[in-house]
């Protein structure tokens, strides 16, 4: 392999493998932004990892009024899982326990796939037969009473298979703080591009995890060869000089899409340079052998 050197940050010649995901959108409006947002957040809670919490969730992007199907404050949210049987059951849980419930809500779909999820079409036993049915052109939407007025839910909305999830970014730095401010500007580059996440909290992640474990009970365990306080223990990845490590996970609705966001956040990293970031970046993968998608950091240099 032939590592390159860009504005001082040595790039490693390797590659982040992904994953085919399943993945599904709404759209949550509330009557202003801070409502919008709240029912997001509680929604896209505790949904970092599949591994442990059945989806990877987080807000895509903001919407105007202008934007949204009923003129208010929304939302984007997107949630991947590895079936569709589980994306329609973390759907319905946290729409079910964090949209309806949050005050002024309403919920409509933000995906066109190839086949349905079930929305509002399963949720509407909540109105105890007080729900009505309402059509509008080819969309169909049920109205839920509740105790501020009304919860609008639109029957269904999409789903897609052409998902990925685990295109990453590995930020070797010198310390903690050089670290994570590489983390930190790598996120808000990539949170421009629409139609990813970064489900980690803050889009980061310091626990960056190798499959396998040697207790059997344990799918995945501590990424050692990038832990420094092991480093002269384990066949270690970091230099001397490198006492940090932190990752950035994005998932997306394509293919194109978490290329374009590890492009994104790896030209931020690189601009930000080698003494207030990091001074190396590689990538997590398994030999090509587990994920059909491969992101080579050469190939997304600016």
């Amino acid at each position: 392999m032939q590592n390159l050197t860009v504005n001082g940050v040595i790039i490693d010649d390797t590659f982040a493998e992904a994953f085919g995901m399943r993945a599904t959108a709404i759209i949550i409006t509330a009557p202003s932004r801070q409502w919008a947002l709240e029912a997001a957040r509680s929604m896209t809670g505790f949904a970092t990892s599949v591994i442990g919490c059945g989806c990877e969730a987080g807000v895509d992007v903001e919407l105007s009024p202008d934007e949204t199907p009923d003129g208010r404050p929304g939302v984007r949210v997107l949630i991947f899982a590895v079936s569709t049987d589980e994306l329609q059951k973390q759907l319905l849980n946290r729409v079910g326990q964090c949209v309806l419930t949050s005050p002024g809500s309403a919920c409509y779909a933000g995906l066109e796939g190839t086949e349905p999820l079930k929305l509002g079409s399963a949720m509407r036993y909540f109105g105890d037969g007080w729900q009505i049915s309402k059509r509008l052109g080819n969309r169909q939407f049920w109205r839920l009473p509740v105790m501020d007025g009304e919860f609008v839910c639109e029957a269904t909305t999409g789903l897609t298979k052409k998902a990925v999830g685990g295109g990453n970014l590995l930020l070797l730095a010198h310390g903690g703080a050089e670290a994570l401010a590489a983390a930190e500007a790598g996120v808000e580059a990539m949170r421009a591009v629409p139609g990813v996440i970064m489900p980690f909290p803050g889009g980061i992640v310091r626990s960056g995890s190798k499959v396998g474990s040697k207790y059997k009970s344990l799918v995945a365990s501590t990424n050692d060869a990038y832990s420094p306080v092991l480093r002269a223990q384990v066949a270690s990845e970091l230099d001397p000089d490198i006492n940090a490590v932190l990752e950035i996970v994005i998932d997306g609705e394509t293919d194109e899409a978490v290329a374009a966001a590890m492009r994104a956040g790896l030209k931020a990293v690189i601009d930000l340079g080698p003494e207030r970031g990091a001074q190396r970046v590689s990538a997590g993968n398994y030999g090509g052998k587990l994920g059909k998608f491969q992101y080579h950091l050469k190939d997304l240099l600016p």
